[in-house]
């Protein structure tokens, strides 16, 4: 067995495991791109936003033609004010006005910690009508200290000059009164302008703490 041949073998355990110490810098830290044909994955990290007693979390820069879909995912959003529901709207103008015109489509369902109340129902409050003002994206959230709300919110396409831009979102929250609820929205914003901006806020007060995390998807 050659220098090599033994190098190889006294790096690899009895069960056929290699040995951390067989990867090394000049093995693995060195590269520094993938070869071609490795995926790398198609979500694509673009900013990080951290909610802190916040009036309203807006996206301002990154919206553009690099992406036909970005998805913005909230991740324990906590209310200051008891029973308010995330509210979102979309600007054309780089975020100096969010006032693009929406129809929107909006259905939850609820089961309480008690077992029961359970239900599915669409609210015909909580959708819009083109509407220049913020639309509902999730169910009312509780203020207690562990009430928070998580989902996500596609967004399709937002540069095209051509067609609407049209939008899909999924919460859940734990409502005041211990339920869980799952709201399901979906819509459009009804211009062909390009949308350049978005704008997310709760219905009354500001949003205490989470993150919401915008993604490029390739």
């Amino acid at each position: 067995m050659g220098a090599i041949g033994r190098a190889l073998g006294n790096s690899i355990t009895t069960a056929g495991k290699v040995l951390p110490s067989a990867v090394n810098n000049t093995s693995v830290s060195a590269v520094t791109a993938l070869p071609a044909g490795i995926n790398a994955g198609s979500l694509v990290l673009l900013s990080t936003q951290t909610a802190s007693s916040s009036a309203s979390i807006s996206f301002t820069s990154g919206i553009d033609s690099t992406y036909k879909e970005y998805l913005f995912i909230f991740n324990n959003l906590h209310p200051v004010a008891d029973g308010t529901p995330l509210l979102f709207n979309l600007s054309t103008d780089g975020g100096s006005n969010y006032n693009v015109t929406k129809t929107t489509t909006y259905f939850y369902a609820q089961h309480s910690e008690s077992g029961t109340g359970a239900s599915l129902a669409y609210d015909t409050g909580s959708h819009v009508a083109q509407s220049t003002g913020y639309a509902r994206i999730s169910e009312s959230t509780g203020a207690d200290n562990d009430q928070v709300s998580s989902g996500y919110l596609h967004l399709f396409e937002p540069s095209s000059s051509t067609y609407v831009k049209h939008f899909i979102s999924n919460f859940n929250c734990y409502q005041s009164g211990d339920y869980s609820l799952a709201s399901y929205s979906a819509g459009y914003g009804n211009t062909v302008s390009p949308i350049n901006a978005i704008d997310f806020k709760v219905s009354s007060g500001n949003i205490d703490d989470g993150t919401i995390q915008m993604f490029g998807v390739k």
